[in-house]
């Protein structure tokens, strides 16, 4: 009997390896000429296009895949046709050579010869096309059919299936990579350097964002041109947010249980290809012509004043786990680039996705830090937001924050000066590390998501959570000489419900993901106001309202940086999906018409106006933590809060069932100094947030802390012009209507 690793794929197909023409549907194909290779050079990694000795233009070629046996360079014409090169250089493990005449445009990818010994990691297979990890620009999509399996996927012993290799070749199936020529040197562009505390984070999907735009012409709808087209910027500009964070648009690839359902991976979270723009969102073409389209997006966005961030996938790869396609890695070198079990067979997944890329490992950690320069350096962008961060800190096993990774960050001259934004968990044992990461990284912030949630539907036992929150989260991130700027304020993200479903649905409805419901999380921390879903019930619609403008109010008056989802602004709905990552199509996209709707229209408004107060007033941003200490005679503090009977709060209110709270912030006592080392003075405020179902009675505070207040904002409004201007003297007792905000100005 015959073991499974003896055992090969049927009859008929060419062995891997065999140095015989490959058969496509049966027919040979015949091997053009195998052109000249010269020595070239071990780095830089990828394939770059230069001119080589004796001024011969051509492409280099260097991969790294150390315990290979041998390696060929495969070139495609534009019929399809393969021409095999083997590189026979080897240096420091990468394998290189320099190829005469091959020109920008060039379709290529690699094999990669080798054991196939599943049982200790090695899966190496070169019947299988791998796309080079180096890649600036891939050409094709990927689709999942058997043969881009290294192993037989249709096995009848599954137990043992990954243990089979598979012989047939997966060149046709599979996306070639693009040699790219790249000579631009930035030096037009110019970057806004907005700092931390000056931020407004807006996150977005370039497809979703511009796919139904009405003033983007259709041919660049769901693209890279279509957000750098004016229409797009204007919406951005006019909102006054600094910063665009897109979701992911590294090069990537759908899953198999989804293709198999007919739907489709929408955000992004499956890279494949660390260097390459996602051709899918370029209107241009995909043989190189998405590298500069991308760059021409950055440029006008820069030209605008707006940073651009990425969302990048850098904790696992496409290729899944010991069941999942052969793409790039998995068939280098799969011990090199993996976290791998005690059983090498199995993978270890702190990441829910099949597999972990092993940062610790040198190659890996190269790897993943030439991309983050690449892009930085090459393509112009501002900063990262990394998925899943700790699981990049993870040593051996545990998250360590002195681990290779941030170690590598902290002192890298080119990565120090990015914005950086941790996911700061993963799904692994001990991966929850919100208020950890060190002082260069900022944090997404939950904690905040999920105060500032429970207290609008007033499900906060007390108020000592969001007394924190609002005011920078100091208990997690005032150490090592982290500031205010280190939290990410944010009350929804691209997972979860958007805005307008977080106070329409209690219960998720995911049916439209093909998973009976099973997918997204429960605890969505949600309030309907009453009715389950959308309603014509006029008394709940308005109360709906009225709770978006409590929370976007309350995000954008918070200590930190505030983070907005796209579309949040515009009332935008998923129908109650909190899961919608394979939703490509009007659950997912942005529905612009919202903004020709009065109701809608007004949140937009409030929105920018209270980014554009935001921006205004330094109070409201401020660059160290609060001390709530006296720092003049009067006994004035820079922070001071306050019950709904106009007293400073004790110790035992902090621990009482509250609905109402009232937060003091000074102008007087800004820490710093402005650009030309004049002190920084702006107004007082005072932010009076009552969550309760019916009004109450707050008495506003007497001398020190004002004489009179006048209101800035009143969330019980629908049209806020109408609400600002009115004065009241300090010590009044004013009605606060039930669920609003009050922003008062001290005078």
């Amino acid at each position: 009997m015959t073991s499974a690793a003896e055992q090969r794929a049927p009859a008929g197909v060419p062995a891997a390896g065999s140095g015989q023409p490959a058969a496509v549907n049966g027919a040979r194909r015949a091997v053009p000429p195998v052109p000249a290779v010269w020595p070239g050079a071990p780095t830089p990694l990828g394939a770059r296009f230069r001119v080589g000795p004796d001024g011969v233009a051509g492409t280099n070629f260097a991969l790294w895949a150390a315990g290979a046996e041998a390696v060929r360079v495969c070139l495609f014409d534009e019929g399809g046709r393969e021409t095999q090169i083997p590189l026979t250089e080897l240096t420091h493990e990468i394998w290189h050579g320099f190829v005469p005449g091959v020109m920008p445009g060039q379709r290529y990818g690699y094999r990669v010869d080798g054991r196939w010994d599943p049982w200790t990691g090695a899966r190496w297979n070169p019947a299988k096309l791998l796309l080079d990890p180096y890649a600036r620009a891939v050409d094709g999509e990927f689709g999942l059919p058997p043969e881009v399996y290294g192993h037989v996927r249709d096995w009848p012993d599954q137990s043992v299936a990954d243990t089979v290799r598979d012989e047939r070749d997966s060149a046709p199936h599979v996306p070639k990579g693009v040699v790219v020529h790249d000579d631009d040197d930035w030096s037009d562009d110019r970057r806004p350097k907005t700092p931390w505390a000056d931020s407004v984070i807006y996150e977005l999907h370039v497809r979703g964002f511009t796919k139904l735009h009405p003033g983007i012409p259709e041919e660049l709808r769901g693209t890279y041109a279509g957000l750098a087209h004016p229409a797009a910027i204007d919406h951005l500009v006019g909102l006054g947010v600094t910063a665009v964070e897109l979701l992911p648009v590294h090069q990537f690839a759908h899953e198999d249980h989804l293709l198999r359902r007919g739907l489709r991976n929408y955000w992004g979270y499956n890279s494949i290809g660390y260097f390459a723009p996602h051709a899918a969102y370029a209107a241009s073409g995909t043989t190189g012509q998405q590298v500069g389209e991308f760059k021409r997006m950055v440029r006008a966005l820069h030209a605008a004043g707006i940073e651009v961030i990425l969302d990048v996938v850098y904790n696992h790869t496409a290729e899944a786990g010991e069941l999942g396609p052969t793409l790039s890695l998995k068939g280098i070198d799969n011990r090199g680039y993996y976290r791998l079990q005690d059983d090498a067979r199995r993978y270890a997944d702190y990441t829910g996705c099949g597999n972990t890329l092993h940062v610790v490992r040198p190659q890996v950690l190269r790897l993943i830090t030439d991309s983050l320069r690449y892009w930085v350096t090459e393509m112009g962008v501002d900063g990262f937001r990394f998925d899943l961060a700790a699981a990049l800190a993870r040593s051996m096993h545990d998250v360590d924050m002195l681990s290779p990774f941030l170690a590598v960050i902290a002192q890298d001259p080119v990565l120090r000066r990015v914005k950086l934004i941790a996911e700061p968990w993963d799904i692994g044992s001990g991966g929850y590390q919100v208020g950890a990461f060190p002082p260069l990284w900022t944090e997404w912030n939950d904690r905040y998501r999920n105060a500032v949630r429970d207290f609008w539907r007033h499900a906060l036992p007390d108020v000592r959570e969001m007394g924190y929150r609002l005011s920078g989260s100091s208990d997690l991130y005032a150490w090592g000489g982290r500031r205010p700027y280190a939290s990410v304020n944010f009350v929804t993200a691209h997972d979860g419900f958007t805005l307008r479903d977080l106070v329409s649905y209690e219960s998720k409805r995911n049916e439209a993901n093909g998973e009976n419901n099973r997918d997204g999380t429960d605890d969505n921390r949600s309030w309907n106001c009453g009715a389950e879903g959308e309603t014509d019930d006029a008394d709940v619609r308005a109360l709906r309202r009225r709770q978006l403008r409590n929370l976007l109010t309350t995000l954008l008056l918070s200590t930190g940086v505030p983070m907005l989802v796209a579309g949040d602004e515009l009332g935008r709905t998923q129908r109650g999906n909190n899961n919608a990552y394979c939703q490509d199509n009007e659950i997912s996209w942005l529905d612009w018409s919202l903004l020709e709707q009065p109701g809608w229209r007004a949140l937009y408004d409030l929105t920018s106006r209270l980014i554009a107060l935001r921006h205004r007033h330094p109070v409201l941003r401020r660059r160290a933590f609060f001390s709530g200490r006296a720092q003049t005679a009067d006994g004035l503090r820079d922070l001071a809060w306050f019950t709904a009977r106009g007293a400073e709060m004790t110790e035992g209110d902090w621990y009482a069932p509250a609905a109402t709270l009232g937060m003091y912030l000074s102008g007087r006592d800004i820490p710093g100094r402005d650009e030309r080392g004049a002190p920084v003075v702006d107004d007082s405020f005072l932010a009076v947030l009552h969550a309760g179902e019916g009004p109450t009675g707050f008495v506003l505070p007497g001398p020190p802390w004002a004489q009179r207040y006048e209101v800035v904002v009143d969330t019980s409004a629908e049209e806020q012009d109408r609400a600002p201007g009115t004065v009241h003297r300090a010590g009044a007792r004013i009605t606060v209507p039930a669920r609003t905000v009050l922003l008062l100005r001290v005078s």
